[in-house]
């Protein structure tokens, strides 16, 4: 990977400043994605704002072509389920990517290589919504 295009995965944009524009309506969304390896095993996607309702959903993992050909695990944990990481993908060569129809995670989600070195690729999207909160 370039120089450029790692400093395009590590650009972040502001949900603030989103929400800033006057043309966006009143939900917000958001490409995320990451990268997991030997290097960095572990990733938290957090909200950056918790007045506003989030949801997070997994699009897909997939593994480099680069990976060696071994068994590769992704764990996830979110807010609704405590600090207990649950398996979500398990990839191979002969099965190298993962598509989830509907995996919504509650943020913060932390996202573990339990096993394999990768590098594996996290591809969600996050929606942040002003209207949807009720005041209690």
């Amino acid at each position: 990977m370039t120089d450029s295009a790692e400093d395009v995965l590590r650009t972040s944009i502001s949900l603030s400043d989103l929400t800033s524009s006057s043309s966006i309506s009143d939900k917000v969304f958001v490409h995320w994605g990451c990268e997991l390896s030997a290097a960095q095993s572990v990733t938290v996607f957090e909200a950056e704002d918790d007045l506003l309702e989030n949801q997070f959903f997994v699009k897909t993992i997939c593994l480099s072509a680069e990976a060696a050909d071994e068994m590769h695990v992704v764990s996830a944990s979110d807010a609704a389920g405590g600090s207990r990481p649950v398996p979500i993908a398990t990839l191979r060569h002969c099965m190298p990517m993962v598509s989830f129809p509907g995996l919504e995670l509650i943020p913060p989600v932390t996202f573990k290589l339990c096993s394999g070195k990768g590098p594996v690729f996290i591809s969600a999207q996050h929606i942040a919504c002003e209207g949807c909160v009720s005041e209690t």
